[in-house]
């Protein structure tokens, strides 16, 4: 390289430019999300929900495919499409008649309904989402499973009972601390009642005792008082005795 001609190398602050955006910030892919299973009646309905991630704002390209694969099947086919801001359903196999179109892109949901169902749907739905420019990502399956009557699942009878237990417990709890309030509360009168009438007895001898007190110094000032009016009448009668004495 000849003197003074530039360097054809990139410079460092482009490469950690570079490297930092492809390490620090990978491409994220779409992510699908739907039931692992739903179960439906003869002649019911079923809605099999899909929603989605994406690192991007909802795009007016969106698009929402719904795949189905029979049971012990080994090919899919295409049952609905939507695109454009318009649901597609397409005019071949059994579902052209029987599928709703339910969802809201700007909610993030392509879900579908199926109605009057029968034994034949039995299998694999499948659910695709493009968002452009967020096309890279898995699709998501849930499994249909049709019977004469939808059996009642394990876990929601294990969660019933659950609850049950749970509201026993609180009910008995509750129960309890009620019961044991209103004795608090009986024990607690009755103890400001015991107070109340000992408080009582050890005022009424004071009381008494002043009653007591007061009245003995009435009793005296009445007996001599009538002491000196007895002796004032004797004095009287003398006096009137001698005065007739001389008056003889």
């Amino acid at each position: 390289m000849a003197p003074g001609a530039p360097s054809s190398s990139p410079s460092p602050v482009l490469a950690a430019l570079l490297f930092s955006s492809l390490v620090l910030f990978p491409a994220q892919a779409i992510v699908v999300y739907t039931d692992r299973e739903v179960h439906g009646a003869v002649g019911s309905q079923v809605t099999l929900h899909c929603s989605f991630w994406s690192s991007e704002w909802v795009s007016d390209d969106i698009s929402f495919t719904w795949r189905y694969q029979p049971e012990g099947g080994r090919d899919a086919i295409s049952i609905f499409h939507y695109a454009k801001g318009q649901p597609y359903i397409d005019e071949v196999g059994t579902f052209k008649e029987r599928i709703q179109w339910v969802g809201d892109p700007y909610w993030k949901d392509g879900s579908i309904v199926i109605h009057n169902l029968d034994y034949s749907d039995n299998g694999t739905f499948t659910c695709d989402v493009k968002n452009p420019p967020d096309i890279v990502g898995k699709t998501s399956q849930v499994t249909l499973y049709v019977f004469e009557k939808v059996p009642t699942r394990y876990g929601v009878v294990l969660g019933a009972v659950i609850g049950g237990v749970l509201g026993i417990v609180l009910l008995s709890l509750l129960l309890f601390y009620l019961v044991r309030y209103c004795w608090l509360r009986r024990q607690a009168a009755l103890q400001r009642r015991l107070s109340a009438m000992e408080k009582g007895k050890l005022h009424k001898p004071s009381k008494d005792s002043s009653k007591r007190g007061r009245q003995t110094p009435v009793l005296y000032a009445m007996l001599d008082h009538s002491r000196s009016t007895k002796a004032v009448s004797e004095k009287k009668t003398k006096g009137l005795g001698e005065s007739r004495k001389d008056k003889k």
